[in-house]
């Protein structure tokens, strides 16, 4: 698990790599969600750039391009919401995978260890090298199950 400033110079290299122009908005971006609790939705950011950063002067439509570069150079992670879009968080985190309400919207993480050899089982049986995964369980919550009783 890297630190801030690790996933921050990640960033910085990601950039000039690919000859782009580093922008303190990535950075914050990327940094409200490398200190995220929870996975923030681009509203979410958003609020949160007002919030913390009030001088910055970040339009939403600036956030939603920043998490498109961020994701597509795979420094954050996304799930998607059906129509109510996508929630975000930092690849920094370790591995692990979700459970996610599809009434609430609520997002539990864990690991499984077994889980997680039955991959690795599967992929040799059939001669694959796993790179990277992500996997999503939907479900409903406790919580929504004993609203509906």
């Amino acid at each position: 698990m890297a630190n801030n400033e690790e996933v921050i110079e990640e960033l910085k290299k990601i950039v000039k790599q690919k000859g782009l122009k580093y922008t303190e908005q990535r950075e914050i971006v990327l940094d409200i969600l490398i200190n995220a609790e929870d996975h923030l939705s681009a509203e979410e950011v958003y609020n949160q750039i007002k919030e913390k950063h009030p001088d910055s002067n970040i339009g939403i439509a600036t956030v939603y391009r920043a998490l498109g570069f961020l994701e597509e150079v795979d420094l954050i992670a996304s799930i998607a919401f059906g129509t109510e879009g996508k929630k975000y968080e930092s690849n920094a985190k370790s591995h692990h995978d979700h459970l996610i309400c599809t009434n609430c919207g609520k997002i539990v993480e864990f690991i499984d260890d077994e889980i997680e050899k039955r991959q690795e089982k599967i992929a040799k049986k059939n001669k694959f090298k796993i790179t990277s995964h992500s996997m999503q369980l939907y479900g409903v919550c406790g919580d929504c199950q004993e609203k509906s009783k």
